[in-house]
């Protein structure tokens, strides 16, 4: 007997829902392009959650990020999502927002595409999955990149003409504001650059330096405890402080990568003497030049010792230089070393350190000492007079009681330094 039986027909399926999100991005951070951001995430927000097919996925948006820089946070963050499967559609106002470089545009498109992630350009009316989408997109992105060259061409030339008139908008440095593009100093920060010149032309290494602003109170501009010695090595080259203008001495290699670099020759610079007035003088800025180029070239030794430059190596001819050990310094921590064995070691030159007792011990003011290996010193003296003599190394037991006898020395002047109470 046959059996028939009825096939009830399912229910359709309902449409699975796109994920949508929206892209927005501006490009400088005024007033007028963070209100033209804000329009665009309200559009956006309120379009997609109009429509029913659509579930709402996010609105990322950069402010002040260009469009040739693929490390925007929130353009990476859209991307991370993408790739994590969370969106189905990108919706962007138009190509120039999303990328102004033809080759971010379209590795950015054709990567979503792998993930079957359409994109869509209003202004444009391109949808990145369509068939035409993609010749579309590289005919107007490179327009689009064209644009930015353009745009970046037209703010170095007003830039170029700006500095060729030796006009300077802002600085962010200590001692001087720019007001109607001039330079006028501010009292109390011209006096910390006038200390920092003055102690270093004193002998003040950069360290020491440092520590002593902290002692007196003085701060960065920028805040902080205490200057870093990169920013006291800017300020100490800085030329501006004495009254003199450079400018472009950075440029912007290029509109895509933005990278900035020191001016090296690569486009012009321009120098303006007597722009303004000046902190500190020509005379004390070229000692402060003079006292950075022998530091360098003698990194970790002091020169500016009463001594220096009168004491000679008798086997390479070189002068010696005081190194201050990190026990203080007292005579048996200081010892002078001859310049060749400090910078290329025995091997090159095998002369003996000296300590500083040992000069202390002639009770002469000498014009010019060589020393020769045994501990022998020949000396020359101010009226041109010369003799040799010999000094002796301190055993352990008398350099220990020296020492002891100095501490004692210290602690009794910190103690006659001290107030007395009434």
């Amino acid at each position: 007997m046959r059996e028939i039986k009825a096939i009830v027909p399912l229910a359709p399926p309902k449409p699975t829902k796109k994920r949508v999100a929206a892209y927005a991005r501006v490009s400088v951070l005024k007033e007028e392009s963070l209100r033209s951001l804000s329009a665009q995430v309200s559009h956006y927000s309120k379009l997609i959650q109009s429509r029913l097919e659509w579930e709402y996925a996010g609105v990322y948006a950069d402010e002040a990020q260009p469009g040739t820089n693929d490390n925007r946070p929130e353009f990476q963050r859209l991307m991370a999502d993408c790739r994590a499967g969370k969106i189905d559609i990108v919706l962007v106002k138009s190509i120039s927002r999303l990328a102004r470089n033809t080759v971010t545009m379209l590795e950015t498109v054709r990567e979503l595409k792998s993930l079957n992630v359409d994109v869509w350009f209003e202004n444009e009316s391109i949808r990145s999955l369509s068939t035409e989408g993609e010749l579309m997109l590289s005919i107007l992105a490179s327009f689009a990149q064209e644009e930015a060259f353009s745009t970046s061409e037209n703010t170095k030339w007003k830039l170029r003409k700006r500095f060729a008139e030796g006009r300077q908008r802002r600085i962010t440095m200590l001692g001087y504001k720019v007001v109607d593009e001039r330079f006028v100093i501010i009292p109390e920060e011209a006096v910390i650059v006038r200390f920092i010149f003055d102690e270093f032309i004193k002998g003040a290494k950069k360290r020491e330096l440092r520590d002593k602003l902290a002692e007196v109170g003085y701060r960065p501009k920028m805040g902080g405890a205490m200057f870093n010695l990169g920013t006291l090595d800017q300020m100490l080259k800085n030329e501006t402080y004495t009254g003199v203008l450079i400018l472009q001495r950075y440029f912007t290699v290029d509109h895509i990568s933005k990278k900035v670099r020191k001016n090296r020759g690569e486009v012009p610079m321009y120098r303006v003497e007597n722009n303004h007035e000046p902190i500190i003088s020509r005379e004390v800025f070229d000692k402060a030049q003079a006292m950075l180029a022998y530091q360098a070239k003698h990194k970790g030794l002091c020169q500016t010792h009463p001594s220096a430059g009168k004491i000679y190596c008798g086997l390479c001819g070189k002068t010696y230089l005081r190194a201050v050990g990190r026990k203080g310094t007292s005579s048996e921590t200081i010892h002078w070393m001859c310049n060749t064995y400090a910078q290329k070691g025995k091997k090159v030159c095998a002369a003996q350190m000296v300590p500083q007792y040992a000069l202390l011990n002639l009770g002469l003011e000498f014009e010019k000492i060589i020393i020769l290996p045994q501990e022998t010193f020949i000396v020359t003296l101010r009226d041109s007079s010369e003799f040799t003599t010999q000094w002796q190394r301190r055993t352990r037991k008398e350099a220990f009681a020296a020492r002891k006898r100095q501490l004692e020395m210290e602690r009794n002047e910190a103690q006659c330094q001290q107030p007395k109470e009434l």
